[in-house]
């Protein structure tokens, strides 16, 4: 696999709160004008203070376009995250996104939160 520019690896994998709220999978993409190669990279972002997946989608798409990256949002879903208990259950469906594959995004909680005891995904729930 390429290494990453620089600047698209700094986006952190994983941005999420505590408690349970609704999550989306998104493509970040970095086109280089002299290899003209494209690079990507899927990032998690989940927040409380969301009403729906697309108020998430459009805050981080405005932030990335902002500093020259595209994104595609690659669907959505709930996390349940209690860090007193070091789990994090990811579950459900965007009914704007569609379902995110939570196999890729629990791969990337599990990257950002080692120690966690239990890290799980079911496409049940909404």
């Amino acid at each position: 696999m390429a290494t990453l520019p620089a600047k698209l690896d700094a986006i952190p994998a994983v941005d999420i709160d505590s408690g349970r709220f609704k999550y989306v999978l998104i493509r970040v993409v970095q086109d280089d004008a002299e290899t003209k190669q494209e690079y990507n990279k899927v990032i998690v972002r989940g927040y409380n203070w969301a009403s729906f997946h697309a108020d998430i989608y459009d805050k981080v798409q405005e932030e990335l376009e902002a500093v020259g990256f595209d994104t595609e949002c690659l669907g959505g879903g709930r996390i349940l995250h209690d860090p007193s208990k070091r789990s994090i259950q990811v579950y459900g469906y965007s009914q704007g996104f569609g379902l995110a594959d939570h196999a890729v995004t629990t791969e990337l909680l599990k990257a950002r939160y080692p120690d966690y005891e239990s890290i799980t995904w079911t496409n049940e729930g909404y």
